[in-house]
């Protein structure tokens, strides 16, 4: 058997994270059997259309290096792959169930149908078609007139489907209506539509998120009535937020554009994903994969039932791991249009500042979750500080006037240095400290506090250097002044 799967989103929204990491499970397991992975587009809901969501649907995959073999923007032998360039291929077949009396034209109101649904409410029962068109004879309900087309559920027996995971899956038909399949505006239902797509289109596996069982079903029975085979059926856990709730906006990102505008790489989070409800195997504590050790380790049998937590702490490690494991140039050239959205540089990159950028990178690189995180760790380098308090000005254990004299101690040895260097000035630095008999780390601090207007800076020899000598010096200079205003207003030193 030829692997076919297929991920076939609706442009109704953008891609949710939790469906992507169902595409993230497809996508490992045709490319694990040589198969293919098709990407159908099921449009039929024309008023709930977002205007770029297709846009959106196609840059969101590519982003994540998932590519498609057949389907939107590449075409394939069973094309058209959007539904709503198939709505022939849906009505024609719709006719068909007709013929062969798996089917009925129904042409009651909505009216009448809202007054039984809220009768049998009323009695507890759950609502369905009460078939009052299903034993009409052939004819009563006109082609032309406006109508929908059910299917003829079978009233007595069992409809039943065997899922990979979890074994035969049964219900009774008693508890099924008689669904609707084509509206009378000639669009498809959704099942008959997904249906007929999935058969036509050859698909081997359909493996989607267990909240589509109860309603698979329906489409068993639509199978059944065109006397089809079904594909293989894969449902696979539920993706929740902390809470145990389904993942959703209250628990952060949900939408793969929001975790690339957070700083995420496109590799960690299918990494991240990939994990999400599946394992490599017991025992194996490997956290970290290639995409090609994805693909080759890739097992359906590996995928546990229990819903999968996503949790944003893992995702933050895992992204920094990866940060972590790349190189100077390449770390730089992500980092550059963060620095650039938050305004930090202009674009194109002027060519002065490179030399600053290349000396943050490293200074950066083992204290990143995300990319984004950047900016809040280098934002003094590149525009000014909030002059600092007198509090903040004041070293640890030191008084006013004790700052103050390290303050300028540090102007004349900033301004006697030869080269205006990380390793230029940390021994120097320390040395004074000794001289000033205080610690190193209260000397560091005071001067960190001045220079970055932070508590926690990257490295603080780097980012001195980083600023450079005048405007590390200015920095200083406005420090002095403040400490030396609050000596003469107060009178306390």
């Amino acid at each position: 058997m030829t692997v076919r799967v297929r991920f076939a989103p609706s442009p109704t929204g953008y891609p949710h994270i939790g469906n992507i990491r169902t595409v993230v499970f497809n996508w490992l397991f045709a490319r694990q059997q040589h198969g293919k992975f098709v990407l159908r587009i099921e449009d039929t809901d024309q008023g709930r259309l977002v205007r770029d969501a297709l846009r959106v649907i196609e840059d969101s995959l590519q982003w994540l290096g998932i590519d498609w073999d057949e389907g939107l923007g590449k075409g394939g032998d069973y094309g058209p792959y959007i539904q709503s360039q198939r709505l022939q291929i849906y009505q024609d077949k719709a006719e068909e169930l007709v013929a062969m009396g798996r089917a009925y034209r129904c042409n009651c109101s909505q009216e009448r149908l809202d007054t039984i649904r809220d009768a049998m409410r009323a009695e507890g029962k759950t609502p369905m078609y009460d078939g009052l068109c299903r034993d009409k004879p052939e004819g009563a309900v006109a082609k032309d007139e406006p109508h929908v087309i059910r299917l003829r559920v079978p009233r007595e027996g069992m409809t039943t489907f065997h899922d990979v995971l979890r074994g035969d899956i049964s219900v009774e038909n008693a508890l099924l209506d008689d669904q609707v399949l084509l509206k009378s505006d000639g669009f498809p239902t959704y099942h008959l539509a997904v249906v007929i797509d999935d058969h036509l289109m050859a698909i081997s596996h359909v493996m989607r998120g267990d909240d589509w069982i109860p309603s698979t079903p329906k489409r068993i029975l639509i199978y059944q009535a065109f006397g089809w085979q079904p594909p293989i059926f894969i449902h696979v856990p539920l993706v929740l937020g902390a809470d145990g709730k389904k993942l959703g906006k209250r628990h952060g990102a949900t939408a793969v554009d929001e975790f690339r505008r957070a700083g995420y790489l496109p590799d960690a989070l299918v990494n991240f994903l990939a994990l999400l409800g599946w394992s490599p195997g017991d025992g194996d504590q490997q956290e970290i994969f290639t995409r090609e050790e994805l693909i080759a380790r890739f097992d359906i049998s590996h995928i546990n039932l229990a819903p999968a937590v996503f949790s944003y702490d893992k995702l933050d490690w895992l992204n920094g791991q990866y940060i972590r494991n790349m190189s100077e140039d390449e770390l730089l050239d992500q980092l550059i249009p963060f620095w650039q959205d938050a305004g930090l540089i202009e674009a194109p990159v002027a060519t002065e500042i490179v030399p600053t950028l290349r000396l943050l990178v490293p200074l950066v690189q083992e204290r990143l979750k995300t990319l984004r995180d950047v900016v809040a760790l280098t934002d003094f380098v590149f525009q000014e500080i909030e002059p600092p308090s007198v509090d903040a000005l004041t070293g640890k254990g030191m008084t006013v006037g004790e700052s103050l004299a390290a303050i300028v101690a540090v102007q004349r040895l900033f301004c006697g240095l030869v080269q205006f260097s990380a390793d230029a000035m940390e021994e120097p630095m320390r040395a004074l400290a000794t001289e000033l008999h205080i610690k190193a780390g209260q000397l560091f601090g005071l001067v960190r506090n001045a220079v970055t207007g932070k508590t926690v800076s990257p490295p603080l020899f780097g980012s001195i250097q980083a600023i450079g000598r005048e405007r590390t010096l200015k920095r200083l200079e406005t420090a002095e002044h403040i400490l030396l205003q609050h000596i003469e207003a107060t009178g306390n030193v």
